[in-house]
């Protein structure tokens, strides 16, 4: 199988950047995306969709705004807009799985894997990083674990899921990564990074 190249390039490199006298704010990082898949339900079949993705990826889904689920496995499932969840997983026959679950008349399917990179934004001040960039409250009581939001900082569509107390994942356009990560970096220097 031919492994994918990192869309992030060189100057994604492991170290500690910024000013890191007081300590790392955050540690940025870029798993291995994995399956990344749309899935769009027809009007009126919300929940029945929820139902479904949420069995294929082993976690109970609600169809309301902000409604999502992870699990440590490295599956997630977000609603990115009405009827619409972001679903990834290290799984890379997730993909597949979905098509079987899903029913035609349920909804759709639209595989994002070649087209999306999967960020990792973890520590103590990343809620403070996100905020600069993004009109959202990123304070736990606003977005709490499992929730996700679809946003944007000028021209970078992003879609977040915070996935811990401190973590957040954040699904970029592949070929707009690269200049969000170095965005991402600028708005980080005051606090100290690492990338991992």
């Amino acid at each position: 199988m031919v492994e994918r190249a990192t869309p992030l390039g060189a100057d994604f490199k492991p170290g500690s950047y910024g000013d890191f006298a007081d300590g790392i704010g955050i540690t940025l990082s870029a798993p291995p995306s994995g399956t990344i898949v749309e899935a769009t339900a027809w009007p009126g079949r919300e929940r029945a969709l929820a139902a479904r993705v949420g069995k294929v990826v082993g976690l109970s889904l609600e169809a309301g705004a902000g409604a999502g689920a992870f699990k440590e496995t490295g599956a997630a499932a977000f609603n990115i807009g009405p009827g619409r969840f972001l679903v990834s997983g290290r799984n890379e026959v997730l993909a597949d799985r979905l098509i079987g679950a899903v029913p035609e008349e349920t909804g759709t399917l639209t595989d994002l894997s070649h087209g999306r990179t999967r960020l990792r934004v973890e520590g103590a001040r990343a809620e403070w990083v996100l905020a600069k960039l993004f009109a959202l409250d990123f304070s736990s009581a606003a977005f709490p674990v499992t929730e996700g939001r679809a946003t944007a900082h000028h021209d970078y569509f992003v879609q977040i899921q915070r996935t811990g107390d401190q973590r957040f994942e954040l699904y970029v356009f592949r070929s707009f990564a690269r200049a969000f990560v170095s965005v991402l970096r600028r708005a980080a220097e005051d606090v100290g990074y690492r990338i991992e």
